[in-house]
This record gives structure tokens, sequence and C-alpha cells, in this order.
């Protein structure tokens, strides 16, 4: 059998984690869920970021010595068999495909604004032809994939610092107390709603340990890359949370497509400011597709290598050592709801964080399962205050999954439906 190359250090990791992270959900979602909460936006940020937290510290222990590849879908296996890992990772490929696809529509917008096209064909185009060329370059090669990504990343940690920097010395010169009253106007269940849509924001750090079998020494690299990859991205979010309801009008940011566009605007009218920030908006959404493609077919290529997806799955390129055919399915996958779905990406990303959000569930109960039937496996990595943290993690997952929209409820259902057909289609088949 075929292996993948182990070339990626602990700066590579946790740049593909950020990578992922810092997207669409910042640069587009962020205005969403700020008219829903109103300034609790800042509260509905804070629990995301939370449960984020949570999960990536049970995911850190179980990567601890869990270094198959396939994050939530190889640690639900070990602890629940086969059945509950096939709708782990039949759900994690999905939301990572889709959720590119969500991506390289925020990603046209940006292009075609920035370079004045107008019409949904400029749209399309981009939102198809971007994730075609970042699957060639995931099949060259994930050492390439991640040095592109590491670049990627440092340009739009630069221009989210400068943006809070910048913003927040604006701020103290133009206080306004009236943004941020009354701090509830929808109620705190909006609070929760908006968490629930920004939670889009903080997905991503599960790619990295999509890697461990690409990873030097991922016993120690993942669970760093892990804490790295939150801690980075949580603090950001937090500072653009204040600023941005600080600057601008809760109620206009709901209906604004590019937030943070508007953040640059109101703090500088100089236009290279301006296009500056949009075009990392650009690098970020990129950014988050390219990870979001390595992540989404390391799901299918384990899954495909243990015969719950079709073998050809789990094959790998001789010359590159990349899952080259789980890579040209994802793509064509992308491509088609990035075409189809071009002007709807809240819907899209609601449905993704149902998903994530049902695998995260399974990342803490995995931890709870684990701990009782391998009390003696050597962990490098344990999370603090046991159990408390995993049982709080699953609570608020099952929390949020409630607060998303029935649409995406909906949508799961049938996915989950096409997912049971196919695993009792090839079981009977294996039989």
């Amino acid at each position: 059998m075929a292996l993948l190359k182990r070339n990626v250090g602990t700066f590579g990791a946790a740049s593909v984690g950020i990578a992922n992270i810092i997207g669409a959900g910042i640069f587009v979602l962020s205005g969403v869920a700020a008219g829903l909460a109103g300034p609790s936006v800042m509260i509905s940020f804070i629990l995301a970021g939370v449960i984020a937290m949570m999960t990536a510290l049970s995911a850190a222990e179980l990567s601890s010595f869990i270094t198959e590849t396939g994050a939530s879908y190889a640690y639900s296996k070990r602890a629940f068999g086969r059945f509950w890992s096939f709708l782990v990772g039949w759900f994690k490929y999905f939301d990572y495909v889709v959720g590119a696809a969500a991506v390289s529509v925020g990603f046209a917008a940006y292009f075609s604004s920035i370079f004045g096209l107008e019409g949904p064909i400029p749209i399309i185009l981009a939102a198809t032809g971007m994730p075609i060329i970042l699957c060639i370059l995931n099949v060259i090669g994930v050492k390439e994939a991640t040095t592109v990504t590491s670049a990627m990343v440092l340009i739009k940690i630069f221009a989210i610092v400068i943006l809070i920097l910048f913003g927040g010395y604006y701020l103290t010169q133009h206080f306004d107390i009236g943004h941020y009253t009354p701090f509830f106007p929808n109620g705190f269940g909006s609070t929760l709603h908006g968490s629930a849509i920004i939670f889009f924001a903080f997905l991503g750090f599960n790619t990295v340990t999509m890697m461990s079998e690409e990873t030097k020494n991922p016993k120690k690299t993942i669970p760093k890359a892990l804490m790295i990859t939150v801690a980075v991205t949580f603090a950001l979010y937090i500072g653009i949370g204040f600023v941005e309801i600080g600057l601008a009008d809760w109620k206009e940011l709901g209906n604004d497509a590019s937030p943070l566009g508007t953040l640059a605007s109101i703090i500088s009218d100089n236009q290279i400011f301006f296009d500056f920030i949009s075009f990392a908006a650009l690098i970020a959404t990129g950014s988050v597709v390219l990870s979001s493609i390595i992540g989404g077919t390391r799901a299918s290529f384990a899954m495909g290598r243990d015969r719950l997806l079709p073998k050809q799955f789990s094959l790998v390129n001789k010359r590159f050592g990349t899952p080259h055919f789980s890579i040209l399915i994802a793509g064509v996958i992308i491509v088609i709801f990035a075409g189809v779905f071009y002007n709807n990406i809240d819907i899209i990303a609601s449905i993704v964080n149902f998903g994530s959000l049902f695998t995260y569930f399974f990342v803490h109960a995995s931890l709870l399962k684990l701990r009782r039937t391998e009390p003696n496996t050597e962990r490098l990595f344990k999370v603090p205050f046991y159990p408390v943290v995993p049982i709080l993690g699953a609570i608020s997952c099952v929390g949020l999954m409630y607060y998303l929209s029935d649409t995406a409820k909906i949508v799961s259902l049938v996915w989950v439906g096409i997912g049971l057909a196919l695993y009792f289609i090839l079981y009977k088949n294996r039989s």
C-alpha cells in the first residue's frame, strides 16, 4: 500500500488550520451574525470560540495517540466502530467540499468587486476556476500546498492585525456608546443564533488532525499545532468583533456582503488601504478553499482505505504521494456546488455548521469513551479539567445545532439518508 509523505512541520500544520479558519466566516458572515445579534455579537464570538477551543482540546488529546489520518473519523472508528465512524466521515467530507464551494463563492464576489465585473457569469467563472487551480496544486504535493498556504496565512493575518490596530485607534477618537446599546436588541436567543452562524468562522482546526500521516512526529506536532491555530484565530476574532460593532451600525452590517471592507472605508478614505483589505479577503478565501481540499480529500482517502467508500478513493499517486482520485472527485463536487449556489453562501454555511457540530460532538464522545476503555494508553497530551471539558463541549455542540436554520437541519437529514443507503450497499457488497 502506498504511503503518504511525512514532510509537514508544526508551523506548516498550524498554517493549514489557520488558513482553513480565517476566511469567508470573518470576511463575510461576521456581518450576518452582527445583524442577528446586534452588539452582543461579541458574546456570539466568545461562545463560538470557547466551543471551538473545547473541541480542539479533546482533539489534541486524541491526536496524541491516534496518528491515523481522518481526524474525527479515525477517533470515532476507534471508539464506536465502523457504522458511526462512517456517518462522522460522511458529514466531514460533505462539510469540507460544500464549505469549500461556499468560500469559493465568497472569493468570486470579492474578485468581481475588485475588478469591477458585473453579472453572474464572472462570479460563476471565478467561483469554479479557482478551486480547479487549487486542486491541481494539491495533486502536485502537500508540501507545496502548505508552503503556498503559509504565505497566504501571513498576508491575511497581517491585514486583520492592521485592521484591528487602525480600527482600535479610530475607535478611541470617535467612540460612540450608542453603537453598543441596547446590547441584546433581539434577545439572548438571537445571540445564540449569531453564535451558531459565526461558528463557521472557527471551522477548520480539524484540518490539522487530518494531516497526521503527513506530519513529522505527529504525537507532539498535531496537539501543538491545534493549540496555536485556535489561540491565534480566537484572539483575532475578538478584536475584529469589538471594532466592527464600535465603528459600524449593526443593522447595516446584517446586509453587508463585505463587512471588513466597510470597516476599512470607515477607518480611512485611502484607496490603497481599502484595496489591501479587499486583496487580503481574496487571499483569505482562497486559502480556505486550498486547506479545505486538503482536509476533505484526506477524509475520503481514509474512508476509501477502510472500504467505507469505493477503494479508488484510497489511491495514492506514485510520483507526488498524494490521493489524486480523492482530489479529483472533491474538485468536481466543489465546482458543481459553487456553480449552482453562487448566491447562497449564508445557507450553505448553516448546512456546513450542522455537519461540523455533529462531527465535533463525536470528538468529545470518542474521548470520553476511550478514556474509559483505554485508560492505560500513553497520551502525550491530556485535556485539562477532564471530564468537564468534553462533557460541556458535547452539550454545547448539540445546543448550537438547535439554533441553526430548519433548512440546514432538513438538508443534513437528506445527506444522512444518502449516506446510509451508500453504507448498506457497500456493506452488502463486502458481505
